[in-house]
């Protein structure tokens, strides 16, 4: 059961645009951005910084997926994993890709620009942080410094998102957890606190 519930979209009218592009990607709107709602302002600069990380620059969209995956995994939130994981298969990454995440290092479905953000989300992601500059030396291999950014503010959006969700047990939507047992149970994921209560 979540420690704070989370409003009702309706209650939060202001936002309905914003909510449309959650509703159009991910086909639900999550309860994170539901209970941060209680505080408008906390929802909005979110959901715009959100924005700006995820969807915008240049980037592939399904590596920041797959990194904010990792690193969530990394830090253990099995309510970000599963949303990951459920927006790595909107952008196209099949499911047995998504099971591998973390045998990246030794598997051949993963290229190695994704390896080199992977590694560093997996060590920018631990606690305590283990990112070192060998991490930035192999990304400088096929990424540029702005690009660099996006996928180091892909890992810390979910910094932020680890803690929220598991501090607030956040419960989790059908979608993802539909998603995260058919393509992430079968390596150990279990939604735990974040389940439905009955």
């Amino acid at each position: 059961m979540p420690h704070v519930t989370p409003l009702d979209r309706a209650e939060l009218p202001q936002f309905a645009e914003l909510f449309e592009r959650y509703d159009r990607i991910r086909g639900f709107l999550p309860n994170s951005i539901l209970t941060m709602g209680r505080r408008p302002a906390i929802a909005e600069a979110f959901m715009r910084l959100n924005q700006a990380i995820l969807y915008e620059g240049t980037v592939p969209e399904a590596l920041k997926m797959m990194v904010a995956y990792m690193a969530s995994s990394a830090a253990g939130c099995r309510y970000c994993q599963a949303h990951m994981a459920n927006l790595s298969s909107v952008y196209g990454v099949a499911d047995d890709k998504i099971r591998a995440i973390w045998e990246f290092e030794t598997s051949d479905l993963f290229s190695d620009a994704e390896k080199a953000a992977l590694r560093l989300a997996l060590h920018a992601g631990s606690v305590p942080n283990t990112a070192a500059a060998a991490h930035f030396d192999a990304l400088e291999a096929h990424f540029t410094d702005a690009e660099i950014v996006e996928i180091v503010a892909s890992i810390a959006l979910f910094g932020y998102l680890n803690r929220w969700n598991d501090t607030m047990a956040t419960e989790i939507e059908g979608v993802p957890q539909n998603l995260a047992e058919r393509a992430i149970a079968p390596a150990g994921w279990q939604a735990g606190k974040h389940g439905a209560q009955d």
